[in-house]
């Protein structure tokens, strides 16, 4: 951690692990959650696994290019920045679409480290966003799976409606074609955390975003 100042190489040996890993636990379908990961190794390792892979950014961005604007600015890390893959995916759909990008590596460990009220996160976030303002965007996609925990400090200066969580998006793109392929089932589902190391840890954190109900279901992997 941070997977945004990862070698290409580094996130294909960590995908091998995690996809082998799912493989052994027979899933069918695998949502690649990370912007960096699904801008660098997406496309090396779609056709090499045995599973249905959801990449949020090829995903969402079909949803994103419909939105009646022509310009939309991008936060994300330095990884998905220099891999144009937000820009590519959009203007896919739409070449009118105007994009414009900026990296924010220091804001991942804002959040992880849960800074997020300390003055000099604060100045860290504003000025970020003053730069993006600039060139005046309509909207702007929050591009890593962190930065929608940093909402309440971008709308201190600047409309909260202007941001796009994309996870959102994703997760409506997810729901939708799981049921076009019938990949649905009618139960409540059961849920098992696993994580690379310190699971103790990321209990921790995790109670920012989400309530771990069974701890005994958070565990490591190899």
């Amino acid at each position: 951690m941070p997977y945004g100042e990862k070698t290409k190489e580094e996130l294909l040996e960590y995908a091998d692990k995690i996809f082998d890993f799912f493989i052994k636990k027979d899933a069918k379908a695998v949502v690649m959650a990370c912007n960096t990961t699904s801008s660098v190794i997406y496309d090396t390792i779609k056709n090499k696994y045995p599973l249905k892979i959801y990449p949020i950014i090829q995903s969402a961005a079909e949803i994103i290019a419909k939105l009646p604007v022509n310009r939309i600015g991008v936060f994300a890390t330095h990884a998905t920045v220099n891999s144009n893959v937000y820009k590519n995916e959009i203007q896919k759909y739409n070449p009118n679409m105007e994009i414009i990008q900026i990296a924010c590596p220091e804001w991942v460990r804002i959040v992880e480290e849960n800074k997020l009220n300390q003055p000099q996160s604060i100045i860290q976030v504003k000025n970020k966003l003053e730069e993006m303002l600039e060139f005046n965007p309509e909207k702007i996609i929050l591009g890593c799976t962190h930065y929608p925990y940093l909402i309440d400090i971008l709308s201190k200066f600047a409309p909260k409606e202007i941001f796009i969580d994309p996870s959102i998006y994703f997760a409506e793109f997810i729901k939708d074609d799981l049921i076009k392929n019938n990949l649905t089932e009618k139960s409540d589902g059961t849920e098992e955390i696993y994580v690379s190391s310190n699971p103790e840890g990321f209990h921790t954190s995790a109670e920012m975003f989400y309530e771990i109900k069974n701890t005994p279901a958070l565990k490591t992997f190899d």
